[in-house]
């Protein structure tokens, strides 16, 4: 794993998440995205929720990455049986987060950020191979198996598919 490619995109999200915000108007904020349910101001929350997401996934990947196989793969299935109820929750989230305010968004991404900078040189090299299996029916990003290396990679991935979403006049 390139850890310094990975720092450096966290980055170049975060100055782009910022960049929108101070030149986004009250009328790009309410306007839709394009191919999702949400506004720009929504959308704009879900980016920084999808770097906030990681600090859960990264708990996770490190309880299941020693425990047998199968306890993953059984929790995976679960949470693919539940991808109705996630996706109705993912979405009213991200509803209710655009509330913050894109302001408040950019100042959460700067938190997450520079904690997931701070796990990700505190990771050993045998810690980022565990992995676990994951609800593939949650997110197109989420691969049937992912190591920890892919969840510290997840984010920018995330970012980039919804930020091509966004109907701001940039």
């Amino acid at each position: 794993m390139d850890r310094r490619a990975v720092h450096e995109q966290w980055e170049r999200d975060r100055a782009t998440l910022h960049e929108l915000v101070a030149t986004a108007t009250a009328t790009d904020l309410r306007r839709r995205s394009a191919g999702t349910r949400w506004t720009n101001r929504q959308l704009l929350f879900h980016l920084v929720f999808g770097y906030q997401i990681v600090r859960a996934l990264l708990v996770l990947v490190r309880l299941f990455g020693r425990l047998p196989d199968s306890a993953s793969r059984r929790f995976a299935a679960v949470l693919d049986a539940a991808t109705p109820l996630f996706h109705v929750i993912n979405y009213l989230g991200s509803c209710g987060g655009g509330l913050l305010g894109p302001r408040r968004a950019a100042r959460w991404l700067d938190r997450v950020i520079a904690s997931l900078h701070r796990s990700l040189e505190r990771a050993a090299d045998a810690d980022l191979a565990r992995g676990m299996h994951y609800p593939t029916r949650w997110d197109p990003f989420f691969q049937p198996y992912m190591t920890l290396a892919d969840v510290y990679r997840y984010p920018a991935q995330h970012f980039a598919f919804h930020l091509r979403q966004l109907t701001l006049d940039r």
